[in-house]
């Protein structure tokens, strides 16, 4: 097995990966009975090589994912080659660790122009006319 790159500067080594094969569940005939195409890969956080602030994010943001012992375990089914299975289980863990490495864009706080308050304000007041007219009529 390979290093794993996560994204530039982030690249999990190869011995810090796990991997199991299982008997695979679903469609496959009686052939799904005979292999073991199903790949379950585990990364274990807490041990890992990561710099201390990174592996700081990703605890915070995979902790519901993380095992008691802070294994992060990735189960690959779809295919019927054990291959397949495994370049989609590190194509996965790949991708989670991107979403949980990435930094949202900081919000801006703004307020809105006053022509466009005024706007707002106008049209309010054009529809309470325009209920008000819908009511009884009177004899005045």
């Amino acid at each position: 097995m390979e290093d794993l790159p996560v994204q530039p500067g982030v690249t999990i080594p190869a011995h810090e990966l796990t991997e199991s094969h299982s008997r695979a569940s679903g469609p496959g005939g009686q052939h799904v009975n005979t292999t073991s195409s199903r790949i379950t890969l585990r990364w274990n956080l807490r041990e890992s090589s990561l710099p201390e602030r990174i592996k700081e994010r990703l605890l915070e943001r995979l902790g519901s994912r993380l095992t008691s012992s802070g294994e992060l375990m990735i189960h690959a089914s779809e295919h019927r080659s054990q291959l397949r299975n495994r370049e989609v289980a590190r194509e996965r863990l790949a991708a989670t660790l991107r979403a949980a490495l990435h930094r949202p864009k900081a919000r801006r706080a703004t307020r809105p122009s006053r022509s466009s308050q005024r706007r707002r304000v106008n049209a309010k007041k054009q529809r309470g006319r325009t209920k008000r007219l819908r009511g009884r009529v009177t004899d005045d």
